[in-house]
């Protein structure tokens, strides 16, 4: 197969187009045409082409993947989905995860950390934080550590209720819309018991300090 012409591409930095007799056009990188020494006119034999086309499609996947976590932080495992659903093999998603981890560009502990301290932020409790874990894929012997990272027992759930009611005594209906919004970030009834125990007995320093 000959090659008919070599340029470098004008969207990315370090990519270079091949251009061979059939009409097609590899994608290749700066350091594979050096290692190929490829040049205009060159001719490819079968071995050859194939040879070039396996470094290219590594080199390709390994650009997706980066190009991937440079957009938002993900675990492994969300990669490896992505890059599949892109079409990559099972095989090769795994490779370009492991380069990833490799140069320390994905690591699976410190997305595990950040998704706790993100969502602690947005008042989620325990139970949700464990839940966005296990949708996240970060391996269960990681939660953990991670949860680590989100605030004492209690103080989410305090935060919560005392940004809702200011100051203010809930009636009953009110107790139980607050309630339920706990149930439903993650907060167990034993943590929000407590929570409305620690509001009832500042509510009442508040009203003694009136006085």
């Amino acid at each position: 197969m000959r090659i008919e012409r070599i340029e470098a591409s004008r969207r990315r930095a370090g990519r270079v187009l091949v251009f061979l007799e059939d009409g097609s056009c590899l994608k290749i990188t700066e350091q594979e045409l050096l290692d190929f020494g490829l040049r205009a006119g060159d001719q490819l034999d079968s071995g050859a082409l194939e040879r070039l086309k396996e470094a290219a499609g590594v080199s390709n996947l390994k650009s997706a993947a980066a190009s991937l976590i440079g957009r938002r932080a993900m675990s492994r495992w969300e990669l490896e989905k992505k890059l599949r659903e892109k079409g990559a093999s099972a095989a090769g998603a795994r490779y370009a995860a492991e380069w990833l981890e490799a140069i320390g560009a994905l690591n699976d502990q410190e997305y595990a950390a950040l998704l706790v301290r993100h969502y602690s932020a947005r008042g989620y409790g325990p139970a949700r934080l464990r839940e966005k874990l296990r949708e996240k894929g970060i391996p269960r012997e990681l939660w953990e550590e991670a949860l680590e990272q989100a605030p004492e027992e209690g103080g989410q759930a305090d935060a919560f209720l005392q940004s809702k009611l200011r100051g203010r005594v809930p009636d009953e209906k009110e107790k139980r819309r607050l309630t339920n919004a706990l149930l439903r970030r993650g907060f167990s009834w034993g943590e929000i018991k407590g929570a409305w125990t620690r509001l009832g007995d500042a509510l009442e320093e508040q009203d003694m300090s009136d006085i």
